[in-house]
């Protein structure tokens, strides 16, 4: 959510112009549901929390991680930082390497009846396993009762299990009915067709509505029709299916690696399979709960690689390519296969993978409404209140429903949420639909407007994530059609989901994020500014030194030309300087520290730069931070001196700098009174300022001031002065 921007701890030093911050002009009208109220309550979110929301929020894709801590007893603790890491897994977001691979000869959905061929029910027999029910159990009920009903998911072997449990059987010649039979004329499908008699039938997927279910009345007449024949059917259907007194047995796919095994051995011998089957990419495969149909073109793949056919590049590249395969099915197939909500919620979880089920949704109707306007331009947008079970969506969507802890400013907060099974599909399919289907950018887009201006943080951040994976697919048009339209934004909750937008870019390897970020940090456009300030701190911590340069380079900018006191940007000063305070409490606090210390003195600009980011740090506190309770930069300073490292002498100078300087004298007493405070509660904290406030007083004006602060200091809200005040002027040199 929107915050109020944090109180700066002063001004800066130089000689900047006593001028208010310019007030930014009215934003034009926003989308229904927005306007001047909103405006109004318009801020900019504190830096830490807006960092805090990025990590808490961004999909597991972009591998950031746990919340950024510096505990530990070290700034760089349990660092979990936003910079240099990668997507995971094995995705490409630019080109796509085609591999081609036969999938003749697996089972899918027949919507026409037909004879299925002796040497496929052999192949299928030689490879079939099971899990949890035994075939002997399975083909003593058939035998017994005539009519079996499979109840499971797609794509769990169910057909294949009624193929081989009929051909195990000898129940052959095996007849495919069409899955549109109505049950109330099953009976007279089974006359068979052909000059040889029928004696298995396979009714798979059947289609049951409420008003039409499949009932016990017309399983005791098909059952009647085939003991006429010496017959046996057996019918697949799914856990939604509409039944009324039918028991149906359930069935459950059985293992990817039970399935792999044993398709590898129908192709090789015995010794051969085993090696195979160790192969990383094997592991990585059955790693990824591919589909059984998938499985099956594995295993031939793998045979052809044991025979010299095919390279073990293509066996690696199998897993990603039948991915792309099967995103790529999603959106190709028609209206009558796959509804249009159908894939709108698809896009929903790719933007919100890991999310909670129910935003998810909410915002996967609001998706489909906007492609339903550019489908059918004038006609009313109608969404079904109620619709598709759970279950079916997230089977459709090869996902999973879980119960975890989503994080809120409230707390931690138990949701159900749901995700996809393997991590690649997000990325895959969030490229395949902007690049692929580009009639379908404008509904799109103006989604992700409406998310951007959604009140929650998740949304907004997944908002700025979808954005990122465009950019890194397409960076031109997701900088001119989205990017930089938030950048421009005079509301600052639209240029904070530019910032993380180009922050989580950078993060997944799109080329010249800085570049940007450069030429609008020196540039006019105070909005541009603004983002690149907040982006630089975000992507900093692996590029310090270009970061800081820029950050310096910006600041310098604000101070060439001083002849207008009202131009004087005092917004962006605070900005660049919660960006460098930011830097210094990174996982690359050691370097900055550094740049820091080097730069100090180079003009006024970065001067008042440096000091006023360093008391910006100091007065910073971690909710989660030091288990010692101890501020971050105090618990740097402690840990450095207790291990003879020179950034304890350097954190002490830049003390003593700022509280010399008139400018940041008063915002940095301010701060040490607060660490005196927490002293108070902390004896952790009371050791570490013990051990630095003697290198602060080494001269007399020096021991004046820390002294008078340490005797006149009151409690907090109006106690009596702390006594740990007392012990700690104790640790003064003599004057």
């Amino acid at each position: 959510m929107s915050e109020p921007q944090a109180e700066r701890p002063g001004s800066p030093s130089g000689p900047a112009p006593d001028a208010p911050a310019p007030e930014a002009p009215a934003e034009q009208p926003q989308a229904a549901g927005a306007g001047e109220e909103a405006e109004e309550r318009d801020q900019p979110q504190d830096v830490w929390a807006a960092r805090r929301d990025l990590v808490d929020h961004s999909p597991r894709t972009m591998n950031i991680g746990a919340r950024t801590r510096f505990g530990g007893g070290t700034v760089h603790g349990d660092q979990n930082n936003l910079a240099g890491n990668q997507i995971t897994g094995d995705v490409f977001l630019g080109g796509k390497t085609e591999i081609h691979w036969s999938l003749a000869g697996l089972t899918g959905s027949a919507t026409v009846s037909g004879e299925v061929p002796p040497q496929r029910l052999e192949r299928l027999d030689a490879s079939f396993t099971a899990a949890g029910e035994t075939v002997e159990e399975l083909l003593g009920r058939l035998r017994r009762e005539r009519v079996l009903v499979l109840s499971g998911t797609r794509f769990s072997g169910r057909r294949t299990a009624a193929l081989v449990l009929l051909h195990r059987l000898g129940a052959v010649p095996v007849h495919i009915l069409d899955r549109d039979t109505d049950p109330g004329s099953l009976a007279d499908r089974l006359a068979g067709t052909g000059e040889r008699q029928v004696r298995g039938y396979v009714l798979g997927d059947l289609a049951t509505r409420r008003g039409n279910p499949l009932r016990e009345p017309h399983l005791l007449a098909a059952r009647d029709r085939l003991a006429q024949q010496d017959a046996y059917l057996v019918i697949t259907v799914g856990h939604t299916a509409v039944l009324e007194d039918v028991t149906a047995v359930p069935w459950r796919a059985p293992g990817g690696t039970e399935v792999l095994a044993a398709h590898v051995a129908t192709h090789v011998d015995p010794g051969t399979a085993t090696g195979l089957l160790r192969l990383p990419a094997v592991t990585d495969f059955l790693a990824r709960g591919h589909r059984l149909r998938e499985t099956a073109a594995f295993a031939r793949l793998l045979a052809r690689y044991a025979a010299g056919e095919v390279t073990e590049e293509e066996v690696t590249a199998f897993s990603r390519i039948s991915l792309e395969n099967q995103v790529q099915e999603w959106f190709e197939e028609d209206e009558s296969t796959l509804h249009l909500r159908d894939k709108a919620f698809l896009v929903a979880l790719a933007a919100f993978d890991g999310g909670p089920y129910a935003l998810t949704a909410e915002l996967s109707d609001l998706l489909y409404r906007f492609l339903l306007d550019t489908q059918h331009p004038g006609r009313p947008a109608e969404v079904p209140v109620f619709g598709t079970h759970i279950d079916k969506r997230l089977q459709l969507a090869r996902a999973e429903g879980y119960e975890d802890d989503e994080h809120t400013e409230w707390g931690p907060v138990t949701q159900f949420k749901a995700k996809f099974l393997d991590e690649r599909v997000p990325l895959v399919l969030l490229r395949l639909v902007w690049t692929g289907h580009p009639s379908a950018r404008p509904a799109l887009i103006e989604w992700l407007r409406r998310l951007a201006d959604d009140g929650r943080p998740l949304v907004r951040t997944r908002a700025a994530a979808t954005v990122a994976v465009l950019a890194r697919t397409d960076l031109p048009s997701a900088m001119a059609l989205v990017i930089e339209p938030w950048a421009t934004s005079r509301l600052f909750r639209h240029r904070l989901v530019a910032v993380n937008s180009l922050t989580l870019a950078h993060l997944v390897g799109t080329p010249n994020i800085p570049r940007i970020l450069d030429d609008w940090s020196s540039g006019d456009d105070r909005a541009l500014r603004w983002v690149a300030a907040r982006a630089y701190a975000l992507i900093g911590p692996e590029l310090p030194g270009q970061a800081l340069a820029a950050l310096r380079e910006a600041a310098r900018s604000l101070y060439a030309d001083l002849a207008d006191p009202d131009e004087f940007d005092l917004e962006m000063v605070g900005e660049l300087s919660d960006a460098v305070a930011l830097l210094l409490l990174s996982p690359a606090h050691d370097q900055v520290l550094k740049e820091l210390l080097t730069h100090v003195d180079d003009d006024p600009a970065v001067h008042a730069l440096t000091l006023t980011a360093f008391v910006n740090a100091c007065d910073h506190q971690e909710e989660d931070g030091d288990p010692a309770g101890r501020p971050p930069v105090l618990a740097w300073y402690a840990d450095a001196a207790t291990a003879g490292d020179e950034a304890a002498g350097g954190l002490a100078y830049l003390w003593r700098r700022a509280l010399a300087d008139r400018h940041t004298t008063r915002p940095a007493l301010d701060a040490l009174s607060k660490w005196v405070l927490t002293a108070d509660r902390s004896p952790g904290t009371e050791w570490a300022l013990a051990a630095l406030l003697p290198q602060l007083v080494t001269t007399p004006t020096e021991y004046q001031r820390l002294s008078h602060l340490l005797r006149t200091m009151p409690g907090q809200d109006g106690a009596p002065p702390p006594e740990v005040a007392a012990r700690l002027l104790t640790t003064f040199p003599p004057r």
